[in-house]
């Protein structure tokens, strides 16, 4: 997706509104998926959540003036929506519903941004060395937490949770290089799409009937996700793109796994053997040197260059 830079200040409130929303709102959004796991069958529950996304969003970005996709547009939302919508979103439904606990997979969604390190070194764009460093780092931190106990008791969905960023981070990229509508628009025909597929797999797989024994909290739990996690939070995301730097914006990296696994112990009784401990401090620093580091070093060398002048003006007088 094509980032625009901001072109002016937005109101310090609204950057506070929207981040906090996206720590808060994306942070429980795994809690809430294992709650509707509970009854609902994995892929009607993604794939109904996102065709109704979809639409919702496609008619949003027609009322701003937005035209539709053209078919190449189509087929590369395809594309994007077929990776991150439909492998990436079902991939973590089906992981927690093999026992893995919310908070764990927040803590490893983490590890999307190392591999699109990766993938824009593979495809020719340069990788700043802090960057390498965060991979280096997010990749001992993922070792750790392939040891905690929810991967252990099952390998099956230990293999799910980790396909998912890696799915996630390849439409990432993809989207980077295709031809997409205005943001609005592509994100609309990206779930539209990716919600279809769901919804196909559901039709072979889980009976219509099953939809009828779904629990009320289920729904409720639902319906959050599809209110607030997708239309609201993924929005108020977008938003920050556009009015604030990416660096901010997605310092929700770094949040979400803290508010998952608060809310994973205190709501859903989960149980942690120690290792995410270890894990995450090294995530957290390798996703600060993939996202921070370049700013760091210039800002340290522009010190270092500062303070070398004042040193010879001091030695000239």
């Amino acid at each position: 997706m094509f980032v625009q830079k901001p072109t002016h200040a937005a109101p310090r409130w609204k950057l506070a509104a929207a981040l906090l929303l996206v720590y808060v709102v994306w942070g429980t959004t795994y809690f809430a998926t294992s709650v509707v796991l509970h009854s609902m069958p994995p892929w009607w529950m993604n794939g109904l959540r996102f065709v109704l996304a979809g639409l919702v969003m496609v008619g949003l970005a027609l009322a701003q003036g937005q035209a539709l996709p053209t078919l190449r547009q189509w087929r590369n939302a395809a594309v994007v929506g077929g990776l991150m919508v439909f492998l990436a979103m079902n991939l973590i439904s089906m992981a927690q519903k093999m026992g893995i606990g919310s908070g764990l997979m927040a803590t490893v969604v983490t590890t999307m941004p190392m591999w699109l390190a990766l993938w824009t070194h593979w495809g020719g764009e340069r990788v700043p060395r802090t960057g390498w460093l965060g991979v280096v780092l997010g990749v001992m931190g993922a070792l750790l937490l392939s040891l905690e106990g929810d991967f252990s008791a099952t390998w099956m969905g230990a293999l799910l949770a980790f396909a998912a960023p890696l799915c996630w981070s390849v439409g990432s990229y993809a989207s980077r290089r295709m031809d997409l509508p205005a943001p609005a628009m592509a994100a609309g025909a990206q779930w539209l799409v990716g919600g279809v597929l769901a919804v196909l797999v559901a039709l072979w797989r889980e009976p219509v009937a099953l939809l009828g024994q779904v629990e009320p909290r289920a729904w409720l739990a639902w319906g959050y996700l599809l209110v607030f996690g997708t239309l609201i939070a993924l929005n108020s995301y977008l938003w920050l793109l556009q009015n604030t730097s990416a660096a901010v914006a997605g310092s929700y990296s770094f949040v979400n796994p803290a508010v998952a696994l608060v809310v994973g112990v205190a709501l859903g009784g989960e149980v942690l053997t120690g290792w995410v401990y270890l894990a995450l401090p090294l995530i957290a620093a390798a996703l600060a040197c993939i996202l921070y580091g370049p700013q760091v070093v210039r800002a340290w060398q522009a010190r270092r260059i500062a303070h070398g002048a004042a040193e010879a003006s001091a030695v000239a007088r």
